[in-house]
């Protein structure tokens, strides 16, 4: 980076610090172009693989019993033995490489080799039917080409790299910018720098032109025109906040316990076979739900989002099984389709009992609660639904309810859940290696 920036400098004629700054936004902008491409092709084989999985168990409907278990072992023991370091979401990875000092000592959690072992295995899992997202990975993906991108960048830049590549993933995968910053501040750093602001922001701009240029100009669910008027329906707000609240605090105990808690001694013993129990347990929750639970949930939740109430009452109740089994088994995949869709179910389900209040309302109520409820970043979650339904309408309620969620979490799950799954990364490297935790005394060190 010093030596383009020195013949920058020289044939245009600008001083070295000019030139400096001009380089830096050029590679992340260069960068965000290329996270964007990434996203973008990842969606697209990510809907391939999971037409053949459609079409496999539409005309075996029991094959699911034999691929999935086999499926998830053969997953696992791929993100372990090949690809050490693709496993989970993708996300803690991201969090953890941010504390790290040594950019070679980063390479265990954010790499070319890593990102393209995450894009496989990711695939494979959805090919056998895991109940996975691709955000996360896509995170993690582009996190790992902005540090490859910036390999050569100063120090103090390198966190900012894996930041602007992170939130450009979020950006990306589900054309939210706005969300992609958001995530960025909320969750990535818990903090936040002007200096840098700029750069980050350019980043998601590119990686959004991107996938604007390739795939057009869309929303991730469809434009809504949902409303809940104020009045006696607003009941349906704190039920829904309580209940997706819990449900995503309980979602991401158990994901804590089992990945990064006292259960993980368990699933260290014989993680292959763990993970083809677990793809057992996916396999019954499709049996029981008409096969409707496999994959991201993205067509099951746009469904319900503009009014089909034909998926199964206890959909949200075996999504939600199906999502966990999968998170557990350490199979690479992300968690924030599939929360947006079990969400949704909890809106279908709402619906039986609150008959007069709109499905499409209640479904963006249940996604916000219920994703708000595992991530616990409150802000994220009503924007990132605005985002994807262009539904403005909602946006108060939105609010209320992510709030609501966010406190019921946090009674249930103290620790956040990306965070938390962060540690066992970070206490695998030197302690000399490792900055502190974000927190209100040290901002500046982690950006």
């Amino acid at each position: 980076m010093a030596f383009l920036t020195l013949q920058l400098s020289k044939l245009a004629g600008f001083s070295y610090r000019a030139a400096q700054t001009l380089t830096r936004r050029a590679l992340f902008i260069l960068g965000g172009l290329t996270v964007g491409g990434a996203a973008v092709f990842m969606a697209f084989c990510a809907d391939q693989v999971q037409s053949v999985f459609t079409a496999l168990i539409t005309r075996w409907p029991t094959a699911p019993f034999l691929i999935v278990p086999f499926g998830f072992g053969f997953a696992c023991f791929l993100s372990r033995k090949v690809f050490p370091g693709s496993q989970g979401s993708g996300i803690p990875q991201v969090i953890a490489a941010r504390r790290v000092i040594d950019a070679n000592a980063r390479v265990s959690l954010v790499s070319l080799r890593i990102a393209i072992g995450k894009i496989v295995v990711m695939l494979f899992g959805l090919l056998c039917g895991a109940s996975i997202g691709r955000e996360g990975p896509t995170v993690q993906v582009g996190a790992s080409i902005m540090a490859a991108f910036g390999k050569s960048a100063p120090a103090l830049i390198q966190p900012v790299l894996l930041l602007a590549g992170g939130a450009a993933g979020i950006s990306a995968a589900f054309n939210t910018p706005i969300a992609g910053i958001v995530f960025a501040i909320e969750e990535l750093s818990r903090s936040f720098e002007a200096r840098t602001s700029g750069l980050v922001l350019g980043c998601v701009i590119a990686a959004g032109l991107t996938s604007l240029a390739i795939v057009g100009d869309y929303t991730y669910f469809g434009s809504t025109n949902a409303i809940l008027p104020l009045g006696p329906a607003w009941i349906i707000v704190p039920m829904c906040g309580i209940i997706g609240g819990f449900g995503g605090g309980l979602f991401s105990s158990i994901v804590i316990f089992f990945c990064a808690g006292e259960g993980s001694s368990l699933v260290k013993r014989g993680p292959i076979l763990f993970a083809m129990a677990c793809g057992l347990a996916v396999a019954f929750c499709g049996f029981m739900a008409d096969q409707s639970i496999y994959g991201t949930g993205y067509e099951q939740a746009r469904a319900i989002v503009h009014g089909d109430g034909t998926l199964p009452s206890d959909y949200g109740f075996y999504k939600f099984l199906a999502s966990t089994f999968s998170a557990i088994s350490g199979i690479p995949g992300g968690v924030f389709a599939p929360s947006l869709s079990v969400g949704a179910g909890l809106g279908a389900f709402m619906h039986h009992i609150f008959p007069t209040v709109p499905l499409g309302a209640l479904a963006l109520l249940g996604m916000v609660a219920y994703l708000a409820g595992v991530v616990q970043t409150p802000i994220t979650s009503f924007v990132i639904v605005l985002e994807m339904t262009e539904d403005h309408a909602m946006i108060i309620p939105l609010m209320v309810t992510a709030l609501i969620a966010n406190g019921v979490s946090r009674i249930i799950c103290r620790d956040g859940l990306y965070h938390a799954l962060s540690l066992p990364f970070v206490a695998q490297l030197p302690p000399d290696q490792v900055l502190p935790e974000p927190s209100e005394g040290n901002e500046v060190l982690v950006l």
